[in-house]
């Protein structure tokens, strides 16, 4: 016996390291007709790995403090070595992150990996997408600058709109009676240790849970009902080392991707960074148009259709927030008897291919200003279309019972398809 193989054995007595590479890796089978869409959940993961590594970095010369800490950050980007690297690392990175689990959700849309058996892997998900919106709340005050500062304005005041309850539940969020030092050392503290904390719990979770169940694929079929003689899928193959290669040429596009936007175009046009954030917080300077970053822009669209009723914004704030949990329910809202696109009828197909118009045009439209596209009849057009585009995100969700039941579908096959 070598020394290393020793090692291993006296490692695997006290904690079961090979017990969770074969359960995981080498002897977890995934199906064999894993295709692009497959991707996005490592790169998640990946992301996640980079924003904890490169924010650790950031923290050790950043000051949660509103005199200083947009000069520390200032500090980070022209006197740290290397500093402005991880800081634009870190705020790419958040972007990004979205990037890859909207189309991570969209995949599982797109093949039904909401189903059965998989309605707790989709909860722990949308869980997962709660906290990545929390954590990116909570870090886009950190930088102090201007649309930091009136973007967490913003947003918290909105808390205010919730009956009997809203303002102290502002002043608590606040952790004052306006965004001051004491507000940013609370966000400081939510951003980098109390989110993170439980964003990890719920991924390995989330993971775990996978594995429990099995992968699902682009057929939508269980490749565990097909076994051989030795109880192992027949469809399927172990995923070390077979997608762990395959996905590093997913990460190589994407690093080449996200290297591009680092050295290149770090602001993206001022989606990713905003030019008012390039300037120190003012409380006394209102910027002349307030939007969140991209990526909340869907949900801030649907927030300002809403009118508000007797003076109150409750009700806008009650939309956007259905908008966000209705996601909970569509294990349970989708009747179809078949998962995949591949083989349900037109009805899904484009009422799936409108939900997606819908999103992206709420989230350009909460970019602009209202007035942006002039009036018709008194009101602005970018409300009118902010309306209609936010009933269609919801008859979406709210007809699919119907829709999904009723629609054509081919039959599935026994097998997977290549």
């Amino acid at each position: 016996m070598t020394r290393s193989q020793a090692l291993l054995n006296w490692i695997d007595e006290r904690f079961p390291l090979t017990k969770l590479w074969k359960e995981h890796l080498s002897e977890y089978y995934a199906p064999k007709n894993f295709n692009f869409w497959y991707y996005f959940g490592s790169l998640a993961l990946l992301v996640l790995v980079l924003q904890i590594v490169t924010g650790i970095f950031l923290t050790m010369n950043y000051k949660p403090d509103a005199a200083q800490a947009f000069g520390s950050v200032e500090y980070i980007m022209r006197d740290v070595p290397g500093g402005w690297l991880i800081r634009y690392m870190h705020s790419t990175g958040a972007s990004m992150f979205f990037v890859v689990v909207y189309l991570h959700m969209f995949r599982a849309l797109l093949y039904g990996s909401h189903r059965k058996p998989r309605e707790l892997i989709w909860v722990l998900g949308v869980m997962i997408y709660l906290c990545l919106m929390a954590e990116a709340f909570f870090g886009y005050l950190l930088p102090w600058g201007q649309m930091s500062y009136w973007g967490a304005q913003v947003i918290v005041n909105l808390f205010g709109a919730v009956p009997i309850i809203g303002e102290d539940l502002a002043v608590w969020i606040r952790g004052d009676y306006v965004v001051s030092d004491a507000t940013l050392n609370r966000f400081f503290a939510f951003h980098v240790i109390a989110i993170p904390l439980v964003l990890l719990g719920l991924v390995v979770a989330h993971i775990i849970a996978l594995h429990e169940v099995g992968s699902n694929n682009p057929d939508g079929i269980e490749i565990k009902k097909t076994k051989d003689a030795n109880g192992k899928p027949l469809d399927g193959i172990p995923f070390h080392p077979y997608y762990t290669v395959k996905d590093m040429v997913g990460v190589v596009v994407f690093l080449a991707v996200f290297s591009f936007i680092i050295f290149f175009a770090p602001e993206m046009g001022g989606y990713f960074l905003e030019y008012n954030n390039f300037v120190p917080a003012d409380p006394l300077k209102t910027p002349t148009h307030i939007a969140p970053v991209w990526y909340f822009t869907p949900y801030y669209a649907m927030l300002r259709a809403v009118p508000a009723f007797l003076g109150s914004q409750f009700w806008g704030v009650l939309v956007m927030g259905a908008a966000v949990l209705i996601f909970f329910l569509l294990p349970w809202l989708d009747r179809s008897p078949v998962k995949s696109i591949r083989y349900r009828g037109p009805y899904y197909k484009i009422a799936l291919t409108v939900f997606v118009i819908s999103f992206l045009v709420l989230g350009w439209l909460g970019v602009k200003p209202t007035d942006f596209l002039g009036k018709i009849g008194g009101m602005d057009t970018a409300v009118i279309l902010a309306r209609l585009f936010t009933l269609v995100y919801f008859l979406f969700f709210l007809l699919m019972p119907w829709y999904s039941r009723i629609d054509s579908h081919k039959p599935e096959p026994k097998r997977l398809t290549h």
